[in-house]
């Protein structure tokens, strides 16, 4: 099987998939398919659900504007990725979309807004996260589509942590400044990224994070760096030590 086909349309779709089945496209699905893109009857696309793999389906026209999708043949296994949460304050909206988007495309597999004293964001839009989640997918070849939890009060999050799950603390405090020494002790393993907002933690919550069993904290170097550059930054060193990219 290619590793993946970069020349035809992907399309998430929310139903099980395997051969034989056909799919009926969602109204907005339907529209962008034959309106936007203006595919017609017997064109072939990429179809996923991030459980069962990627399949080539066959377009067909259902009355003036719906759509169906005949699913062919398996083009691509299902595949996993490394066990990285990524836990993050929300940020304004598009650097939001951004960071989210960014995330699904390191593989993360669940992605946690977290509210903290310093939280920017009015609300947490999670309908648009999701979306953004999809779309990244399309574009980039991903077959596992990463969960979006609802927000989280951050003191709450940490007395529901689950027992071996190392809290990777990104902390430009952090006693150790070299990030690669400080997952280099480390084996590989459940694990989650937590991002604070554009002002930072405030100290108490600072502490509550450091006295956590299971938190360590992460330096990104000598530079103050943008909450949705940290991220990237803190997801492909943690990918490249502990995840799926060593």
């Amino acid at each position: 099987m290619a590793i993946h086909d970069f020349t035809s349309q992907r399309l998430y779709v929310a139903h099980p998939l395997a051969g034989g089945a056909r799919v009926t496209c969602t109204p907005e699905q339907a529209s962008y398919l034959r309106t936007v893109l203006r595919l017609g009857d017997g064109a072939d696309l990429l179809i996923f659900n991030g459980r069962d793999g990627e399949w080539r389906a066959r377009l067909e026209a259902s009355g003036k504007r719906g759509a169906v999708l005949d699913v062919q043949e398996l083009v691509r296994e299902q595949t996993g990725g490394p066990d990285i949460d990524y836990i993050f304050a929300p940020l304004k909206r598009s650097r939001l979309d951004y960071m989210v988007q960014k995330a699904t495309e390191l593989g993360v597999a669940r992605i946690v807004p977290v509210i903290t004293r310093h939280t920017i964001a009015e609300r947490v839009n999670l309908d648009r996260m999701r979306a953004n989640v999809v779309e990244a997918a399309e574009q980039c070849g991903v077959l596992r589509v990463p969960d979006v939890a609802e927000p989280v009060k951050l003191a709450a999050l940490l007395a529901q942590w689950p027992f071996g799950r190392r809290l990777i603390f990104c902390d430009e405090a952090a006693a150790q400044q070299s990030p690669v020494a400080t997952l280099a002790d480390l084996k590989p393993g459940p694990v989650a990224v937590l991002i604070g907002p554009e002002g930072g933690f405030s100290p108490d919550e600072r502490e509550m994070i450091l006295a956590h069993p299971e938190a360590i904290a992460l330096s990104l170097g000598p530079r103050i760096m943008r909450a949705d550059t940290a991220a990237v930054a803190a997801l492909a060193l943690v990918n490249a030590v502990l995840g799926d990219w060593h």
